[in-house]
C-alpha cells in the first residue's frame, strides 16, 4: 500500500469582488450558503481520516472574507486530529483589503504560520485597472498588523506584464518589496484566461500589454535583481530567502500525492488526478464530490514528473528518475537534453537535469521537448 500524502490543499471560493484576471473557483460571497458550504467542506475533509500532514494550505477565493468564527471553526476542524509536530507549514491566502483584527487574531490564535497576500501591484491605478479593491496603504497596513501578531513567515503575490505597465512600473512594485525585508515572493506574468474580464476585452481590442520582448525583459530584471537581493530563484515564478521557500508548492513540483479539499479543488491521490465540482451548490448537492477522475498512463506520469520538475531551480533528478520508472533516463531523453544544451537552454549536468535562466524564460519550449510518442518506453 503506497505512503498517504503529507500536503493538503483546502479551497475557499467565496470572494467579495471577483479581479479581472482571475479564473479559478470562486463566487461572490453574498447570499451563498457559507457555514453549510464549510460543514460540507470539513466532512470531506474528514472523510479521508487524515492522521498527519507537513503541510497545509488554504486557497481561494479568498479565505480572509470568512468571518472570524467561520475562519476560527475551519481551522481548528482542519488540525483536530493531527499530530502538529510532523505539521511545518499552514498557509493561509488572503488580501490586504480583508485583514481585521478579529481575522488576525483567529490567525495568530491558530496553528497557521505562514501568509500568502494577493498584493499584485503596489501601484494605486493600476490596483483599480485589474479589478482590485485594496490600496498600496492597506498592504504595508496589513504586513504591520502580522508582523505585530507575530508571523515572520509572510509571501506576497505579484504580477507584471499588466495592462499598460512600464519597466519603470516594474522596477518600482519590486523595489517596494524589497523595503519590506520579506522572505519570500512569487511574481507571475499576467495570462489571459478564458471567461474573465480581461480575456473579454482582449477580443474586442481594448487591452494593451507589453509585447513578448517587454515581457521577457521584465523577467530578467525580476531574475537579477532579486538574485542580488538574497532571493534563491528556487521555481520559475517563486523567490524565497533561504529556508523560506513554499513546501507546499515544491510538493506539486516534485510531482508528489496531495488532498485536494473543497469546491473545485485538484487533488492526487493513489495515482489519480481528480477535480472537484465547482459551483457551490453543485458540490454541496453531490454525494461524491469529485466531478472527474483521470487515472494517469505511465507516459503521463513521465510526462508530468519532467514538466514539474524542470520548473524547479534543482530541476530532476536522473537517479530518481530511473528509480521510480525502471527506465533508462539516457535512452528516453539523451538526444532531447543534449539538443537543449546545446540551444542553452539546459546546464550540461547529467546527473540533474535543470534549466538555465533562458530556459526559465522559454520554458514551454524546454517542455515540449519531453513530451513522449506512444510506445516511446
Amino acid at each position: 500500500m503506497s505512503e498517504k500524502p503529507l500536503a493538503a490543499y483546502v479551497h475557499i471560493p467565496f470572494c467579495s469582488h471577483i479581479c479581472y484576471y482571475c479564473d479559478f473557483a470562486k463566487v461572490l460571497m453574498e447570499g451563498q450558503p457559507v457555514d453549510d458550504y464549510i460543514d460540507a467542506l470539513i466532512a470531506e475533509y474528514q472523510a479521508y481520516d487524515i492522521k498527519e500532514l507537513k503541510t497545509l494550505y488554504i486557497g481561494g477565493g479568498t479565505p480572509t472574507v470568512l468571518s472570524a468564527q467561520q475562519l476560527d471553526k475551519l481551522l481548528s476542524k482542519l488540525t483536530e486530529h493531527l499530530n502538529l509536530e510532523v505539521l511545518e507549514e499552514f498557509t493561509v491566502e488572503a488580501n490586504p483589503g480583508d485583514l481585521s483584527e478579529e481575522i488576525i487574531e483567529v490567525l495568530a490564535q491558530s496553528k497557521v504560520n505562514r501568509i500568502s497576500l494577493g498584493v499584485q501591484t503596489f501601484d494605486n491605478k493600476l490596483l483599480k485597472k485589474i479589478g482590485r479593491t485594496h490600496t498600496e496603504a492597506q498592504v504595508y497596513e496589513s504586513i504591520k498588523k502580522l508582523r505585530n501578531a507575530g508571523f515572520e513567515n509572510i509571501t506576497i503575490d505579484l504580477i507584471y506584464a499588466l495592462p499598460n505597465q512600464t519597466m519603470d512600473m516594474v522596477k518600482t512594485d519590486v523595489e517596494k518589496f524589497l523595503a519590506l525585508n520579506l522572505p519570500h515572493v512569487a511574481l507571475y506574468s499576467l495570462i489571459l484566461e478564458d471567461h474573465t474580464v480581461f480575456m473579454n476585452r482582449q477580443r474586442r481590442g481594448l487591452l494593451r500589454l507589453p509585447n513578448e520582448d517587454k515581457n521577457a525583459d521584465m523577467y530578467e530584471y525580476i531574475m537579477d535583481i532579486l538574485a542580488q537581493n538574497g532571493y534563491n530563484h528556487y521555481e520559475v515564478s517563486n523567490f524565497g530567502k533561504s529556508g523560506f521557500e513554499s513546501q507546499h508548492n515544491l510538493t506539486y513540483w516534485d510531482n508528489a500525492e496531495y488532498y485536494g479539499v473543497g469546491a473545485g479543488a485538484s487533488g492526487y491521490l493513489e495515482g489519480i488526478r481528480y477535480k472537484n465540482h465547482g459551483p457551490v451548490h453543485h458540490y454541496l448537492e453531490a454525494t461524491n464530490k469529485r466531478v472527474s477522475e483521470e487515472v494517469l498512463s505511465k507516459k503521463s506520469k513521465i510526462e508530468e514528473e519532467m514538466f514539474l520538475g524542470l520548473r524547479k531551480k534543482t530541476g530532476v533528478s536522473v537517479t530518481k528518475f530511473e528509480s521510480k520508472f525502471s527506465l533508462s533516463f539516457e535512452e528516453l531523453y539523451g538526444k532531447q537534453v543534449q539538443t537543449l544544451i546545446n540551444q542553452g537552454l539546459l546546464y550540461d549536468d547529467h546527473e540533474q537535469i535543470r534549466m538555465t535562466d533562458k530556459g526559465f524564460e522559454l520554458g514551454n519550449n524546454v517542455f515540449e521537448a519531453f513530451l513522449l510518442e506512444s510506445g516511446e518506453f
